[in-house]
């Protein structure tokens, strides 16, 4: 499968034009990212160890973020948290992707039978809010990582099928397509040869968007107590943990929230620049816009 040239090109301009905020995220988002993946590797405390006498203790050269309730190292359960927190959501996120991009291009491609009945479905899923809609699967499935990851993958695929809808509904209109028609290719030959190719741009950039909200959905059900494994830290477990003495211990609650909003805040402004980058038919299609607005 080769992209078409113009739209390589697209993608470079794009990428080479992205203002002083992309670069502040990025350098911000990858050592956030490293030392999360790599937190076994860099010799901290363990964030599973507890030492009593040292509870609620403020940062110090020893234990650089202070310690928890339990005397827990919080730099350690923030680096580990960070890492389960990471992996689960990325994967959350790459399971809505593949469900949401295959079923929707898959449901207006056999025609409008098949898309009615599978967007009708996916509309009574969109009725009902994606974190309430994963505390309902998680209930069902079990608590647990991969519970957590299909809850996450099954809650927000159904914007990526919209999309998907969307962006095919654009394309099948255009010049290219017909002719593919005329030369007898068949709809999952013009699919899969000619359609895919033009808006992988604009489903991969949805995994850049949806990435954020997955990482706080899965922060809310720790928080709440049901999202991965009781022992597992995570940064909703450690913000539900030092709610109990915010008041004596302030440090304990400040590292992983402001982790959390950090680290979704810099996936989110990435993920906007990737989206003006690697959807060049988007963003030429508003800039005609645009320039055709009357002054």
């Amino acid at each position: 499968m080769r992209f078409p040239a113009w739209y390589t090109s697209s993608i470079t301009r794009g990428l080479q034009q992205q203002p002083a905020g992309l670069i502040l995220a990025a350098a911000t988002l990858i050592p956030i990212i490293a030392a999360a993946l790599l937190a076994p590797l860099l010799g901290t405390y363990s964030p599973l160890a507890q030492d009593l006498l040292i509870r609620n203790h403020a940062p110090s050269w020893v234990h650089l973020l202070g310690t928890d309730h339990l005397g827990r190292d919080v730099l350690a359960r923030l680096l580990d948290g960070g890492r389960t927190t990471l992996l689960v959501s990325t994967v959350g996120t790459l399971l809505a992707f593949v469900l949401g991009a295959g079923v929707g291009l898959l449901a207006v491609t056999f025609g409008r039978v098949s898309e009615a009945l599978v967007f009708g479905f996916i509309d009574l899923v969109r009725a009902m809010p994606g974190t309430l809609l994963a505390l309902l699967l998680i209930v069902a499935l079990g608590s647990g990582a991969l519970p957590l990851i299909l809850a996450l993958g099954l809650s927000f695929s159904p914007q990526i099928a919209y999309v998907a809808r969307a962006s095919y509904r654009r394309e099948i209109a255009r010049d290219y397509v017909r002719a593919a028609r005329t030369f007898g290719g068949t709809r999952l030959h013009i699919l899969g040869r000619h359609i895919v190719p033009n808006v992988a741009g604009a489903l991969v950039t949805q995994v850049a968007i949806i990435l954020p909200r997955c990482i706080v959905t899965e922060s809310v059900l720790s928080f709440l107590g049901v999202g991965s494994s009781p022992d597992a830290p995570t940064w909703g477990r450690m913000i539900s943990d030092a709610a109990r003495s915010i008041q004596t211990a302030p440090h304990v609650l400040v590292a992983p929230l402001l982790a959390l909003i950090i680290l979704t805040i810099c996936i989110s402004i990435v993920g906007d620049h990737l989206r003006r980058g690697l959807d060049p038919v988007r963003s030429d299609d508003s800039a005609i816009g645009r320039e055709a607005r009357p002054a």
